[in-house]
């Protein structure tokens, strides 16, 4: 399955990379550090080359994860039914888990540091209709 992880840390990236490989959830794991590198990368990717998922890190400078998100708006139509947005924040804020209705392409929001059992509900989604 062909991912795409958005993350600024290194150590992040590592353990979520490890923990796709170790579920076997993908092997063609894609990783972009900025948010700008990301929305670059949905505006010229051809159909085929999206993603079927996105992990999503929230706090990234420059960019932020929200910013992106409102920043893919006009491409939704696109997106929509080829990629599936999971945020991945450390926050334990309540407003970050109400804020994810106002995005369409987000399918859920998981916290940092991502387990098996993110993953296995993750797959699970997929395996489901949309």
């Amino acid at each position: 399955m062909h991912t795409l992880l958005i993350d600024d840390d290194p150590i992040g990236v590592f353990l979520t990379e490890r923990l796709l490989r170790r579920e076997a959830f993908s092997e063609d794991i894609v990783v972009l550090s900025t948010a700008g590198e990301a929305l670059a990368f949905f505006q010229q990717a051809a159909p085929d080359e999206l993603p079927r998922v996105v992990f999503l890190d929230l706090n990234m400078p420059a960019m932020d994860g929200w910013e992106l998100l409102t920043a893919l708006r006009p491409l939704a139509d696109r997106l929509r039914g080829r990629c599936r947005f999971y945020i991945l924040t450390s926050s334990l804020a309540q407003a970050d888990a109400a804020r994810v209705d106002e995005f369409e392409l987000v399918a859920g929001l998981l916290r940092k540091p991502i387990d098996g059992e993110q993953i296995r509900w993750v797959r699970a989604q997929l395996e489901q209709p949309s």
